[in-house]
């Protein structure tokens, strides 16, 4: 298949993503309006270049909190959802499971009950016009330490939002390692809610230990420093936590993948690990999850059966019931088969 063959066939096919930072998907547009109401002045072609422009994943951070700092109120989260319904409806994403990070805006003042109200409200939307569901994860953040983290958490407690169903550990990996958020972590589980963390990401494999074995996360976001290590990847074949692999969000980070060809997950899923296909954060590595299958097809050698296989492990990696996960995984069948593949 050609790429325009492949991407047609591609969006044909019902799919889950379950790597996905809401404050990263607004389009330039958005970021244009957002910049215009925050600061009165027009977003320049080259502040947008050099807003895009990093070169380690520091560097993506201090330009994913810029984008944080554009928002004046709870209410800008409308354009963030309306961006995210386009991109889920142009990809055929059907279910979604999608971080957001609170910190910087619990910073600047907005109250968290606000901005709750504006996700459910247009999560709903979502439903209603689309079919597709949505549903958060809060990104307690290493950035600012375990008793921000933990304060993040108690705001789960404290303002119940059916639609937020747990927590993720991301941010600065070699600033705040996994075992200073046990107790963040422990506490989420013993609640009942789920827990997911960035780990083997910007540092090596002993991060995903670290978060398989004392925070027992529940998937792990990005993990490909375990190609470091045969003893962690028999175990997560073992183990079969999911790995949520954003193949060009680490290319473009450029700590231990220079290219799509050499990245990991084609070892990963030829040594029978759970791997599933994200994007991380589209608008700033430019990609969309069509693209992403794009790259594993035509620069990393999955077939299409490989890449069905990868899309039903993104259902399998969900966090609902298993009867739910083999309908989705039947809706995958029935369209490959739709279209005679």
């Amino acid at each position: 298949m050609n790429k325009d063959e492949f991407c047609t066939f591609l969006r044909s096919i019902p799919k889950a993503e379950v790597h996905l930072h809401i404050e990263a998907v607004p389009t330039i547009e958005t970021l244009r309006t957002l910049h215009k109401k925050r600061f009165g002045t027009e977003l320049s072609d080259d502040a947008v270049s050099e807003l895009f422009s990093y070169d380690d994943l520091n560097g993506f951070i201090q330009s994913f909190l810029k984008v944080q700092d554009m928002f004046t109120s709870a209410d800008d989260f409308t354009y963030v959802f309306d961006d995210l319904a386009k991109y889920l409806v142009d990809n055929n994403v059907v279910y979604c499971e999608a971080f957001f990070a609170p910190s910087a805006f619990l910073k600047k003042g907005f109250a968290y009950p606000d901005m709750t109200a504006v996700f459910s409200r247009k999560i709903a939307e979502i439903k209603q016009k689309y079919g597709i569901t949505v549903k958060l994860l809060s990104d307690v953040s290493r950035t600012f330490g375990c008793d921000n983290a933990m304060k993040n958490y108690s705001l789960l407690d404290e303002y119940p939002c059916n639609d937020v169903i747990g927590i993720g550990l991301g941010g600065a990996e070699s600033k705040g390692p996994c075992r200073d958020f046990v107790p963040v972590f422990e506490k989420a589980l013993k609640d009942g809610r789920h827990a997911v963390a960035h780990a083997g990401e910007d540092v090596g494999p002993e991060s995903i230990w670290d978060a398989v074995n004392l925070l027992h996360t529940e998937r792990i976001g990005h993990g490909i420093t375990a190609i470091q290590d045969d003893k962690l990847m028999d175990s997560l074949k073992q183990s079969q936590i999911p790995l949520e692999v954003c193949v060009t969000s680490n290319v473009f980070t450029k700590k231990y993948v220079k290219s799509v060809a050499e990245h990991p997950i084609r070892a990963f899923y030829d040594r029978g690990l759970f791997v599933t296909v994200n994007t991380d954060d589209p608008v700033f590595f430019k990609t969309d999850l069509i693209e992403e299958y794009w790259r594993l097809y035509s620069e990393c050698h999955f077939t299409l059966a490989e890449i069905k296989q990868l899309i039903k492990n993104s259902f399998n990696a969900l966090f609902i019931s298993a009867e739910e996960k083999a309908a989705f995984c039947a809706q995958v069948e029935k369209a490959f088969c739709k279209a005679g593949i």
